[in-house]
Order: structure tokens, then C-alpha cells, then sequence
């Protein structure tokens, strides 16, 4: 008799899971990352000629986060369905949490486009209000950015757990994504409350360098392995 968790797991969404985390990591890095660093600049008018600038690629960031909440929704029930018979409550938490986290993600999509209806359209503000306008959306998404990082956080905590708890993948995966997801949920905390400690700073990164491999080689792993490892073939023990 094989054990129950593996006669639920297909092979198929395991890897349709790994190209969604490769996909959200590329998308995700470009949108979040590599976009925001062209466009906001700390004075207000150098923000908004920035985004006057580059209005190409200000679009395709918009496409790029448009399209990690698609990937988004789809890898969260793909989840939901392959550990939900490893424990079914911690696998709600995981799914709700980051179902939590691509709601502030959708939120943070409107924050980014706003400063470009506001710079291309009559609005009846006057320049220097426009460029605090522009400015506070900048900011407010970036914010935004830390708050869906705790529903992330909680997420990962959940997922970590109920991969050790699974035979399916390697448990030191799941140990990545539960000690590194406290980077997030510190890190969320930390910027929230305006606290500057050095050595919270230091604990952050390196807990997201712990949490950015795992999250990494478990997609690559899904994507190549599809999940099958030899542990299918042993019995269930009583």
C-alpha cells in the first residue's frame, strides 16, 4: 500500500508549479526590482520626468505585475491541491495567506498606475502638486510591497511545514522556506514600524538569501523532478 500523501500527488501540477515559480521569479524581479529602480528617485519632479521618460517601460512593469497575478492565483491552487492531504488545515493557512498576498499585490498595481494618469491627463492640479501626488503613490506601493511580505511570510511558514511533513520533497527545501520566510515577516515588521536596527538588517539578509535558494530550488525542482522521488514506492507505515 503506497502512502497516502503520494497517491495524491501529480506529477503534472508539480511541475506546472515549478514553471509558475520560475515565471513569478523572472516577472516578479523585473517589475519589482529592476522597474521601480529607473523610475522613483527620491526628489518628486526627478519621479515624475522618470516616468515621463520611460513610459515603455513603465508599461511593460504594469504587464509583468499583471501577469505575477495570474501566475499568482494559479500557483496558489496548485499548492492548495498538492499538500492538502499532508495536512489540511496548514494547507488552508497557506493557501489564505497567499490569497492575502495577491489581494495587497492587486492593490499595489493600482498605487503604480496612478502617478501615470495623474502626469497624462488634465487633472486641474498644479505641477508641484501633481509631483507630490505622483511622488506619495511611488511611496505608498513600495510600502504596500512590505505588507503583502508578511502574508508572504506566513505563507511560507505554512508551506515549509508541510513540505517536512510530506515524503514527497526534499525536507531541507521545506526547512529553507520555513526559517528563511521570518526574513520576510522581519523585514515587514522592520519597515512597517520605521525601526533601524543594524543587526535586524544583517538577520533580514540573510534569511532572504536562505529563503531565495530555497524558493528557487524547490520551483527547479518541481520543474525537473515533477515531485517523483523513490519514497512513492515505500508502504505506508501504521
Amino acid at each position: 500500500m503506497t502512502n497516502a500523501s503520494n497517491t495524491h500527488w501529480d506529477p503534472q501540477a508539480a511541475r506546472a508549479a515549478g514553471a509558475l515559480y520560475l515565471a513569478i521569479a523572472v516577472c516578479g524581479g523585473f517589475s519589482i526590482g529592476y522597474v521601480p529602480m529607473q523610475i522613483v528617485a527620491t526628489d518628486a519632479a526627478a519621479s515624475s520626468a522618470n516616468l515621463l521618460a520611460n513610459t515603455g517601460l513603465f508599461k511593460l512593469g504594469v504587464l509583468a505585475d499583471s501577469a505575477v497575478i495570474v501566475f499568482e492565483l494559479a500557483i496558489t491552487a496548485i499548492l492548495y491541491h498538492m499538500f492538502r492531504h499532508v495536512g489540511p488545515k496548514m494547507a488552508t493557512v497557506a493557501l489564505i495567506s497567499r490569497a492575502g498576498m495577491i489581494t495587497v499585490m492587486g492593490i499595489n498595481i493600482l498605487l503604480w498606475v496612478m502617478p501615470y494618469i495623474l502626469l497624462t491627463r488634465d487633472s486641474g492640479w498644479d505641477t508641484a502638486q501633481q509631483h507630490a501626488l505622483v511622488q506619495m503613490f511611488f511611496d505608498a506601493r513600495a510600502t504596500g510591497v512590505f505588507v503583502w511580505q508578511l502574508f508572504f511570510g506566513v505563507h511560507l511558514l505554512a508551506l515549509g511545514w508541510l513540505i517536512v511533513k510530506s515524503d514527497v520533497a526534499p525536507h531541507l527545501l521545506g526547512r529553507g522556506l520555513f526559517i528563511g520566510a521570518f526574513g520576510y515577516l522581519i523585514q515587514g515588521v522592520v519597515e512597517l514600524t520605521f525601526t533601524d536596527i543594524a543587526l535586524l538588517d544583517y538577520s533580514i539578509i540573510g534569511l532572504l538569501v536562505i529563503v531565495t535558494i530555497s524558493e528557487i530550488s524547490f520551483g527547479l525542482w518541481l520543474l525537473i523532478r515533477g515531485g517523483r522521488t523513490s519514497s512513492q514506492l515505500t508502504p505506508a507505515t501504521a
